[in-house]
């Protein structure tokens, strides 16, 4: 690979990697789908916004979801064995719930299954009406790095809507995918 051209030089600066600011705004030039990871079973009922997940395999399929260790809802999520992953379509309404499980909107725990239209999915978790996709995961193994804890669900079951628009976050903003 080849250094930065002298044009890219010119209007990119370079930091340091430990320095945390310089991080996260170059992380917030990453655009991710935004998802709302929902759980309920003995531990009670929990969710929140997530937009770092990912595929980890097809055999057997795999996903994983990162949230802030100091979150309720990872104990709450842990004590179920069992989680969903909405995946989110475009839309005002789909902003403002993504807001509500940001804890943007003053509601808490179970509260929040108050806006939006939850079922019950495969393993008992709710599941998001309108979602794009959603994935219903058993809990398999956990990772705790740095301030965030990465959870690995096996998919057991999925719902798959018709394709449509995605909501996207990216620019501290969200934004609309075709």
């Amino acid at each position: 690979m080849s250094d930065l051209s002298d044009s890219a030089r010119n209007h990119a600066s370079m930091t340091g990697a430990s320095d945390a600011s310089a991080f996260r705004e170059a992380m917030s030039r990453v655009g991710g789908a935004v998802h709302i990871v929902s759980t309920d079973g003995p531990g009670g009922k929990a969710g929140f916004t997530a937009t770092s997940f990912t595929a980890v395999s097809d055999a057997p399929p795999t996903v994983l979801v990162c949230l802030n260790s100091q979150s309720r809802a990872g104990i709450v999520l842990e004590r179920n064995g069992a989680f969903c992953v909405n995946t989110l379509a475009a839309g005002p309404d789909s902003a403002a719930l993504a807001d509500v499980f940001a804890g943007r909107a003053g509601l808490k725990g179970p509260d929040r299954f108050t806006v939006g239209t939850w079922t019950e999915g495969a393993l008992g978790q709710p599941l998001l009406g309108g979602a794009l996709v959603s994935f219903a995961c058993e809990l398999q193994s956990e990772a705790v790095v740095a301030t965030h804890r990465v959870l690995f669900g096996i998919v057991r079951a999925v719902v798959i809507a018709p394709p449509g628009p995605a909501l996207i976050y990216r620019g501290r903003g969200y934004r609309t995918l075709p």
